[in-house]
């Protein structure tokens, strides 16, 4: 729990008091005074719930996250177990299909060769 909270519902009961007192009395001015505390003290409560709730989903957020990545590890030697088997069980596969892929790396990585610019000639 936030302190925000707690100050706010503390100025929220203080300013229903002093309204309260101001009601009995008659006295517009502690009135007036109360019913202001008594909204400073609503909005200060508000504030620390929304503080609150910030703070429990960050908190959740970062747990989720630790998770994945601590997952992530077993699921990344799951892979890796599972492409050794493969290239232990067709060795001529996955040769093939290492060259495949490099062959296709190269043409995406080369550019085609420059055309000069076209010459303009003016016959005139």
């Amino acid at each position: 729990m936030d302190k925000d909270r707690i100050v706010g519902s503390a100025k929220d009961f203080a300013g229903k008091v002093e309204g309260a007192v101001g009601d009995v009395t008659g006295d517009a001015n502690t009135q007036a005074t109360g019913r202001a505390r008594e909204a400073a003290g609503t909005v200060q409560n508000l504030y620390g719930q929304a503080k609150d709730v910030a703070r429990e989903a960050t908190d959740a957020a970062v747990n989720y996250a630790k998770d994945a990545y601590d997952s992530s590890g077993d699921k990344l030697r799951g892979g890796q177990q599972t492409v050794a088997r493969t290239v232990q069980e067709n060795p001529l596969g996955a040769l093939l299909v290492a060259g495949g892929i490099g062959f296709a790396l190269a043409l995406l990585m080369t550019r085609p060769p420059r055309r000069p610019p076209p010459r303009w000639r003016y016959y005139g």
